[in-house]
Parts: C-alpha cells; sequence; structure tokens
C-alpha cells in the first residue's frame, strides 16, 4: 500500500506546472478573450517544462526559500483578491 500511494504522488515538479497552467487558465477566463487563452496556455505549457527541469533543484536550500518567498506572494495575492471581492459585496 506504501508503494501504491508514492506511485501516485505527484512530484514538487508536477505540481508546479500544474499550479501555473491553472493560474494561466484561470486568468484567460477572467478576461474572457480567446488571444489571451492562447497565451496562457503557451505560458502554461512553457512553466510545466520549465517546472520538469527547476524539479532537481528543489532540494536545494536557496531553492526551497525562493519557492517558500513565492507561496507567500501568492497566499497574498489571493487574500487581497477575496478582500476586494469582499468589499465589493459590502457596498
Amino acid at each position: 500500500m506504501a508503494k501504491e500511494k508514492e506511485s501516485t504522488k505527484k512530484s514538487p515538479g508536477d505540481s508546479f506546472g500544474e499550479m501555473l497552467t491553472a493560474f494561466g487558465a484561470a486568468v484567460s477566463e477572467i478576461f474572457n478573450d480567446p488571444e489571451l487563452k492562447e497565451k496562457a496556455k503557451e505560458f502554461g505549457d512553457a512553466a510545466a517544462e520549465s517546472a520538469k527541469a527547476l524539479a532537481k533543484r528543489f532540494k536545494d536550500e536557496e531553492v526551497k526559500e525562493k519557492l517558500s518567498e513565492a507561496g507567500k506572494a501568492a497566499q497574498d495575492f489571493g487574500k487581497t483578491v477575496a478582500e476586494h471581492f469582499q468589499e465589493e459585496e459590502n457596498r
């Protein structure tokens, strides 16, 4: 059973690529622009390829620190967006 979990567990590179692809898709949906959707897809594909190359460095301390900073920035962005929509609803 432990081997089954290991085989279905995503690598950090795969998760990173999926996150960037999802972000690009969400942005394209927000603006509902066919050209932007194509650019977002290109961005997501390129990011996924880059993530695979970057995955080899995920254990480096410098990379861990930078990814932690990126994660905090993403959380801050999410909070800011949520607060904006809450303020809009309360008006």
